[in-house]
């Protein structure tokens, strides 16, 4: 891990903000697309860029705002990845959030999550908090191959449970489904089964695949070649080098997941997630200057 003073934190435009803390990540999912080379990255994937000074830039950024909106965090790192523990920067720009009274979407695999839930708490009693949590494997030996350095797909339903219980709002991410690896329609189902069990209010989903760039294909390759010997070339003879990888089963999965939502009153795709998640109640929306605790 290396340090670095950054020049900004948030990305996005006036209504919806993201930042990432990290660059890289120690997860170890085989199929992760931040690997790709579009992305740019100067240093070793697993030797974390940690921008120290982001609580800073984050309270400067929000103090200046008059308009309140959700702050995302985990699109491209994980912010509770194994350096958060000793760092606790995600926690630290938590409390900026808390106190400017925006609200707060946070994306993650781990459930060094819960060390912040008095946090998530206490932002979403007063303005918004969704956690969202990607499961894409059932089965806990599978999960360990393909997602090994972070907590299994049980662990992280006990994760939504437990933030069910203080009623903070989760969204699922069911992505993604790799072809004749966790492409089941006894997977989806399993996973689908908790999120209702669970009470999750979206789930997102891209296709039922897989999407593939330079960098990200290479590794995901030679994991194929370590753990499913033979696998790669059958990929390569049925998607070359495409960009987007649909399961074959692709079509029964996306009905299956479209009608269990629909059965539940579970919010499906992405535009209608993105959009719950973009959501900032209008009542905390506008909030007088006078009304931020110093």
């Amino acid at each position: 891990m290396h340090f670095v003073d950054a020049k900004g934190i948030l990305t996005g435009h006036h209504g919806h903000y993201g930042m990432n803390i990290y660059r890289g990540c120690t997860h170890g999912c085989i199929y992760c697309d931040s690997r790709s080379r579009c992305y740019q990255f100067t240093h070793p994937f697993e030797d974390i860029e940690v921008k120290q000074n982001a609580p800073e830039l984050l309270e400067k950024a929000l103090k200046g705002k008059r308009q309140r909106c959700m702050i995302g965090t985990g699109g491209m790192s994980d912010p509770y990845m194994h350096c958060e523990e000793e760092l606790h920067l995600t926690r630290k720009c938590l409390e900026v959030i808390l106190k400017y009274g925006f609200g707060a979407a946070i994306q993650t695999k781990s459930d060094r999550i819960l060390q912040d839930i008095d946090l998530l708490d206490e932002i979403n009693r007063r303005a918004k908090c969704v956690v969202q949590m990607t499961l894409t494997t059932y089965d806990d030996d599978l999960c360990r191959i393909l997602e090994p350095n972070v907590c299994n797909t049980k662990r992280r339903i006990q994760v939504l449970e437990e933030m069910q219980k203080r009623g903070i709002p989760t969204v699922v991410w069911l992505t993604p489904i790799l072809p004749w690896i966790n492409d089941t329609e006894e997977n989806v189902a399993s996973i689908l089964q908790e999120c209702i069990r669970v009470g999750v209010r979206g789930i997102i989903d891209f296709g039922m695949g897989l999407t593939l760039r330079d960098g990200d294909r290479e590794y995901y390759y030679a994991a194929l070649d370590r753990h499913f010997p033979g696998l790669k070339e059958r990929y390569i003879r049925r998607y070359g080098n495409a960009y987007e990888l649909p399961s074959p089963n692709a079509e029964q999965l996306t009905r299956l997941l479209q009608t269990t939502c629909s059965d539940h009153g579970i919010l499906a795709g992405p535009e209608e997630c993105f959009r719950f998640l973009a959501e900032l109640p209008e009542k905390y929306a506008q909030v007088s200057m006078f009304d931020i605790p110093g």
